[in-house]
């Protein structure tokens, strides 16, 4: 396998704008190689996705995160985010795991869990079903992905995308849950290199003091002032 650059899907939502540019800016200056940047958001799908948002869709891009490979001209290599993350290590150290377990559709990290609460940000009900937020991180090799065509994303229940009915178990492969670790929701056994804040970003004044928090108003603050990143 090789990949010459790596194009990286943010999550976008019309609500938490600054959680997505705080993510793309933990990326950039991390990166050991180029990485491309593509805002997943409603007007950049509008033509492709058509299916009318679900009251259990917490965000905008819920069911479009699943036109990744499509978008790609299932083509190369891609990477999908939620915007509430904070990637605090070289994103290109996860391409180092489809040589170690090469012929995965798709390399995700599987959680197994069940939410602690009820209800996540701004009051979004919090529902539970196997296989959790394995979607929120998805590194697709995008040729063996075709079954996710426009048509399918905009018919298939979120269940069955969520849950990879779309594909094999034996294709999904397995990333440390380091690259995605649930802020509030798992004990942290070691330094993660992916802070997913899953139950509200710290931009939103409910979570601004919320646990790691102080990771990602650091971010932010290097991001709105320019000022070096720590090596």
């Amino acid at each position: 396998m090789s990949a010459k650059d790596l194009t990286v899907y943010i999550g976008y939502d019309s609500k938490e704008p600054a959680a997505a540019a705080v993510l793309a800016h933990s990326i950039l200056t991390r990166a050991s190689s180029p990485v491309y940047f593509m805002p997943l958001t409603k007007k950049a799908v509008e033509k492709s996705y058509t299916r009318t948002r679900g009251p259990l869709e917490a965000t905008e891009f819920s069911m479009s995160r699943f036109l990744v490979p499509y978008l790609s001209g299932y083509e190369g290599w891609s990477l999908f985010l939620d915007c509430d993350m904070l990637c605090l290590s070289d994103i290109w150290e996860l391409m180092l795991y489809p040589i170690v377990d090469p012929g995965k559709a798709v390399y995700v990290c599987k959680h197994d869990y069940t939410p602690k609460d009820a209800v996540k940000f701004l009051g979004q009900k919090q529902t539970a079903y196997p296989r959790k937020n394995w979607s929120s991180l998805m590194l697709f090799d995008n040729n063996q992905c075709r079954a996710l065509t426009p048509d399918y994303v905009n018919t298939a229940t979120g269940l069955e995308l969520h849950r990879f009915h779309w594909t094999n178990d034996e294709a999904i492969g397995s990333l440390p849950l380091e690259w995605n670790h649930l802020v509030g929701e798992e004990n942290q056994v070691s330094p993660a290199k992916i802070y997913h804040y899953t139950n509200g970003t710290p931009c939103f004044d409910a979570y601004k003091d919320s646990e790691k928090a102080e990771l990602w108003h650091a971010e932010c603050d290097l991001m709105l002032h320019g000022a070096a990143v720590p090596v």
